[in-house]
């Protein structure tokens, strides 16, 4: 059993910035746990679909996240059918939900304090109000534009039908909404190191990312 708490890395940004794709290569090249909080957004946005709910509809978003929170299994993160357009614009709703977001913190906060050697979390506030004291915090962005194009190529890998011009819209709404939120805006925590991933190939975002981390760790 592990007696010091984890080594926790909090990876924020907003979406499509690539934290994802970085916060699973760092977790699987260090050997730590890893968690998409967006995917609980997700996952409630998608049962409140699945259920007939409006996510938008405030009781609606609730009922939705308590029937999540009842049902929660970590391999959620991994169902491609969170990624649809549909699902992310909801998801996003959801989000300004202070009960919402109650019911979904726990569960976050438990996974942040499990025994293990550390973990990587990324989402919207990871930083800021999930875990403000953890070891190594990173805010990852790009330009709007490069953002949506990966999510385009993202949602076309996998089959899922996507349209480039729709997902830029959705995504400035987004954004507007995730950042200008009076509850938990996405910005990035005051001691975090921000990477503009614009111009930078993920290989790249990984090792600047984990020499960030290794110097934490000395």
């Amino acid at each position: 059993m592990f007696q010091k708490p984890p080594f926790i890395i909090a990876i924020d940004g907003p979406t499509a910035s690539g934290k994802g794709t970085l916060a699973s290569k760092i977790a699987q090249a260090l050997g730590f746990e890893y968690m998409d909080t967006g995917a609980l957004y997700r996952g409630v946005a998608k049962t409140a679909l699945d259920q007939g709910l409006d996510p938008a509809q405030e009781k609606e978003a609730v009922q939705a996240a308590h029937l999540l929170h009842k049902n929660y299994d970590l391999s959620l993160q991994n169902d491609p059918t969170i990624r649809t357009e549909r699902v992310s614009k909801g998801a996003s709703e959801v989000a300004a939900v202070q009960e919402v977001r109650d019911i979904l913190f726990m569960l976050q906060q438990d996974f942040s304090t499990h025994p293990c050697a550390g973990v990587v979390m990324e989402g919207r506030d990871i930083g800021t109000v999930i875990c403000p004291n953890a070891d190594v915090k990173l805010f990852i962005d790009a330009s709007s534009e490069v953002r949506a194009q990966r999510r385009f190529k993202q949602l076309k890998d996998k089959k899922i039908p996507a349209d480039y011009e729709d997902i830029l819209k959705q995504l400035h709404i987004r954004d507007g909404r995730d950042s200008g939120r009076s509850i938990a805006p996405t910005r990035p925590a005051e001691d975090a190191v921000i990477l503009n991933t614009s111009t930078m190939t993920a290989q790249e975002v990984l090792e600047r990312s984990l020499e960030i981390i290794r110097r934490k760790r000395l």
